[in-house]
């Protein structure tokens, strides 16, 4: 299987507290990470990711229209190969589970030390969903009903092909869909394929649900 041989390092900061960006900015760039654009607002970070194209994105939830959640989801829908951590000062279970079907791979709280913030990103930009500790059995928790009501609509769970695994295992591993048809000697498209066809039969709606999925049932690991 063919891994990332590089990690991403292009990256957008988007809060609307600009000493906030000042500082996480200048800790991202001593560790290599290269600051290709940042935003105060919603508005402002769709048309510059436009303009930068970042490879990953740190969001704030709470900043001026469209939020930060509503701005992942968008985001995502234009540059589906774009890395989202959430970083923000709210715990609130509606808050989390927003972000995570957005499609963000990981939520931080801003309480959170320098060292976990920075390793965050870095853990983001391999692919890897990332969580407060305190977060991540909410998060679990909910997946498991939501996979659980799914599954209460065919009692042996949804059947997916030899090829559907085997995509699904690479998404779990933080693979882009060109990194994953490249492996496969497949086009992209057929991966892209694949992937809306396990979403429908899982009843999942992004990537980093599949990966919570996957890693659930152990599909991640090498077979």
């Amino acid at each position: 299987m063919t891994e990332p041989t590089t990690m991403p390092r292009r990256v957008m900061l988007v809060d609307d507290h600009p000493m906030w960006i000042e500082a996480l900015g200048a800790d991202l760039t001593e560790d290599g990470f290269e600051i290709v654009a940042t935003a105060g607002s919603g508005a402002e970070a769709l048309r510059r990711a436009r303009a930068a194209r970042p490879e990953v994105i740190v969001m704030d939830l709470q900043i001026p229209e469209p939020d930060g959640a509503t701005c992942t989801e968008l985001l995502l829908k234009e540059f589906p190969g774009l890395h989202v951590l959430v970083i923000s000062a709210s715990g609130e279970r509606e808050d989390v589970l927003r972000a995570v079907k957005a499609g963000a791979r990981g939520y931080l709280l801003k309480s959170a030390s320098p060292d976990d913030l920075l390793d965050g990103v870095r853990r983001t930009a391999l692919g890897d969903a990332v969580f407060t500790p305190g977060l991540a059995g909410m998060v679990l928790g909910e997946f498991r009903r939501m996979v659980s009501r799914a599954e209460e609509h065919n009692d042996q769970g949804p059947v997916l092909t030899t090829r559907e695994v085997e995509v699904l295992r690479l998404v779990a591993k933080g693979l882009a869909y060109r990194e994953i048809a490249e492996s496969l000697f497949v086009s992209h498209r057929t991966v892209q394929n694949h992937v809306q066809n396990v979403l429908r039969k899982l009843q999942l709606h992004n990537r980093v649900e599949l990966a919570l999925y996957a890693i659930e049932r152990g599909i991640h690991e090498d077979a």
